[in-house]
């Protein structure tokens, strides 16, 4: 086994490309990369390339007749499908999106396969994490389940526990609905609640289907949660979720949408809060999977100045080898940032937040909306778990 994490990374990941105009741009992953590279980071990573899934692989989790109407879309984008979710504000057809999707799937197997099959124990496709693909129609930007795939592979080789904990603002729905019914899956998602945003669920009742009661964990967070009370959520529910789920190997979505300045979501999370919940991932991965984490992206449209910062950091961290907060951002990179937005470029690596937060040990406070959405996904999930309320 290397004692270097791997990152999975082709240059064509950035070919998936809704249009100029579209909040997912690929810009995202391209400042990611350079801010990497200037901060020494891809030095501490083994970087290999990624190829396409075939259609038999992305068949694991999605309908071949919507692969089949994918493909042809794919090759003639003047048409649109709105009844597989194609062709709509959300997911314009564009060429080559077959391939294009495929290939961040493939990216996310290959990060997968490395770390089940012991040659690596941390493995990251920061271009993956499409979370709302559902099995036939595409959502939410997602046209491919990248993550899903990934997950399948595993259970398809045997793995009998596999843990998933999504960060993203949205609610991960399509990761949950593969696996609802399938007891070898924990699916934790922290997200903003479904009363304000996208999509629409992700509600603390929704807990696992039938023989996988249990399975599906959803903490709903009010509009405005910042650092302090994320990470109390965060806290007061996933160690204690992973601990009796006892995975053997942790796989996990990053998306960054949370942060304060995204356009999309109404959560406050700083740079600072996020690195904080990437660094507990990461010790719990340590703790509880023997070090076996399978890492991707997500969300997040803060496309120049946010997501290249904080998908830096986890970057350095899945490589072993974190970035002091105070770092400064290097000359060149901010000078690119410069170039493509006309703004300013952050100076540092933080926003200069302290991320603390309470414990759920010090007390509940039934006035506080927080706290009620905190207790409602303990007291709806924690029971199927075998989880004692007093933890």
């Amino acid at each position: 086994m290397s004692g270097r994490a791997t990152l999975v990374f082709d240059e064509r990941l950035t070919g998936y490309d809704f249009g100029q105009s579209h909040p997912m741009a690929p810009v995202r992953v391209v400042l990611t990369m350079l801010l990497a590279r200037e901060l020494g980071v891809l030095d501490h990573l083994d970087v290999v390339g990624a190829e396409p899934c075939t259609v038999d692989q992305l068949a694991t989790v999605h309908e071949r007749g919507y692969i089949e109407r994918v493909q042809k879309l794919s090759a003639h984008p003047t048409h649109a499908d709105p009844s597989i979710g194609l062709g709509t504000a959300d997911n314009p057809v564009f060429a080559g999106m077959h391939e294009a999707s495929a290939l961040i799937a493939g990216a996310s197997l290959a990060a997968a396969r490395r770390v089940w099959t012991g040659e690596t124990k941390r493995a990251a496709n920061i271009a993956g994490g499409l979370h709302h693909a559902m099995p036939g129609t595409a959502s939410g930007f997602c046209i491919y389940n990248d993550i899903a795939v990934g997950i399948q592979w595993m259970l398809d080789q045997g793995a009998e526990r596999v843990a998933y904990v999504d960060v993203d603002a949205h609610h991960g729905d399509g990761v949950q609905a593969i696996f609802y019914d399938d007891p070898r899956v924990l699916t934790i998602s922290l997200h903003e609640g479904p009363q304000t945003l996208f999509p629409g669920t992700g509600f603390a009742s929704e807990c696992g289907g039938p023989g996988a009661e249990g399975t599906s964990v959803n903490i709903a967070l009010p509009p405005g949660t910042s650092d302090a009370g994320w990470l109390r959520a965060f806290h007061a529910v996933v160690p204690a979720a992973l601990h009796a789920f006892e995975p053997q190997v942790l796989v996990t979505q990053h998306g960054c949408d949370s942060h304060m300045d995204d356009p999309l979501t109404n959560l406050m999370l700083s740079i600072d809060g996020q690195r904080t919940a990437y660094l507990a991932l990461e010790r719990l991965a340590e703790d509880l999977t023997d070090g076996r984490w399978v890492v991707t992206g997500g969300g997040g449209y803060a496309v120049t100045d946010v997501v290249p910062r904080i998908w830096t950091h986890l970057l350095a961290i899945v490589a072993g080898h974190p970035i002091d907060p105070s770092t400064e951002t290097p000359a060149t990179w901010r000078a690119e940032v410069e170039r493509l937005s006309g703004q300013r470029a952050p100076q540092r690596m933080t926003d200069g937040r302290s991320a603390s937060w309470r414990d759920w040990g010090e007390g509940y406070d039934p006035d506080s909306w927080l706290d009620r959405c905190i207790n409602a996904t303990r007291t709806e999930s924690f029971p199927l778990m075998g989880i004692d309320l007093s933890v």
